[in-house]
């Protein structure tokens, strides 16, 4: 494998993880969110999905954020009659959200993001090598 192609890999890893802390922050923004009208349903966790290449395929990368789907959770309820989103027994929706989870998976992002950067420096530095070796 050649370099370029490696930077190439680690540039869609970059922003396959950008789209997915996105994606967690968007959750995270809309953690306390419910509906706006009474019975309906508030906003519902997203969840990215990632595709990979076809490995025969040297111009594209390795892996790809193909978008998002909902995901299917049960919406967490609770008894609060004065609250606008309440319904006729007095139960609100709230989004199926877990602030944790998705702390976490924005720290699991971030990690790859890193990592991502680092294999671009390390190439950058290889070919910077291999010129200076090639020159002197």
């Amino acid at each position: 494998m050649d370099l370029a192609r490696t930077i190439a890999m680690a540039t869609a890893g970059l922003k396959a993880q950008t789209g997915r802390m996105r994606i967690a922050a968007e959750n995270l923004a809309n953690s306390e969110s419910t509906a706006s009208k009474p019975g309906a349903d508030p906003y519902r966790r997203k969840v990215p999905v990632f595709r990979v290449a076809s490995p025969n395929d040297s111009q594209k990368p390795a892996v790809l954020l193909a978008g998002t789907k909902f995901d299917r959770q049960a919406f967490p309820t609770r008894i609060d009659p004065g609250h606008p989103a309440a319904d006729a027994s007095g139960t609100v929706k709230f989004p199926n959200v877990d602030p944790i989870i998705e702390q976490a998976d924005l720290r699991d992002a971030q990690r790859s993001y890193e990592a991502n950067l680092n294999v671009i420096a390390a190439a950058r530095r290889m070919m910077s090598r291999t010129i200076d070796i090639l020159r002197g």
